[in-house]
């Protein structure tokens, strides 16, 4: 691996190992999605051998999922526990305020339900996704869209002066479908001066399940560094 690549790794995981250390016996964890968090599961994992732990988790993702069944994890549902005593996820951008973009993973709407249904949000990710305003570097919104309502949703989305993407996969041809069945359309509205009336504009277009916009949602986030992880506890 490339330096920046190593130390990268390194930093991500050090942030999870931070977030870890919130988990207590008989905790029902939401598990987030993405190659951060990923840490956090294995850590999890490696404490229920190491310690006894005790905790159910419920996956965002089919990813989430294999990894936590990968680390024996026990897997639960939020019909079984609609409560959950925190999750652990991660971010594709986080401002000063803690508000975040998510959802490049395409498990979004999982992700916000989730998050949504536990008494506290863990976020955790490397200093390369602190910004100073959501939407710096060009960094589109991640929105989940039934596939009838595709069309239109990106016609609208341009009359509010930003630019869609239908996301298209890698693997094959066609555009990515979540698992919810839908498609992703990844808008750019430059920089976010005020996401929490972007947010509540994109809701209000029949057909749109979801952004990946995480506004005052997150407690506690955890940047990891090339040397150390940095603390952020939002304001109450």
């Amino acid at each position: 691996m490339k330096p920046k690549k190593v130390w990268v790794e390194k930093a991500k995981k050090n942030a999870a190992l931070e977030a870890v250390k919130h988990v207590k016996d008989d905790f029902v964890i939401g598990l987030g999605s993405g190659s951060t968090v990923a840490y956090a599961i294995e850590e999890i994992g490696n404490r229920t051998k190491r310690e006894g732990l005790r905790v159910l988790g419920v996956p965002t993702s089919y990813q989430a999922f294999m990894s936590a069944v990968e680390r024996e994890i026990p897997i639960t549902t939020l019909e079984e526990h609609p409560v959950l005593d925190l999750t652990i996820d991660g971010a594709d951008q986080i401002d000063e305020e803690l508000n975040l973009i998510k959802g490049m993973g395409g498990a979004l709407t999982r992700e916000k339900i989730v998050a949504n249904a536990s008494k506290e949000l863990i976020i955790v990710a490397d200093e390369n996704k602190k910004v100073k305003v959501l939407g710096e570097n060009n960094h589109p919104i991640p929105i989940e869209v039934i596939p009838f309502a595709a069309k239109p949703v990106m016609h609208k989305i341009k009359e509010m002066g930003g630019t869609p993407v239908l996301r298209e996969s890698g693997g094959k041809v066609g555009p990515v479908i979540t698992d919810n069945g839908n498609v992703i359309i990844d808008a750019n509205f430059g920089l976010l001066q005020n996401p929490t009336e972007l947010e509540l504009k994109l809701k209000s277009i029949p057909g749109i399940v979801e952004t990946g916009l995480f506004i005052k949602m997150a407690d506690v986030v955890y940047i990891g560094k090339p040397d150390y992880t940095e603390k952020i506890e939002r304001k109450k």
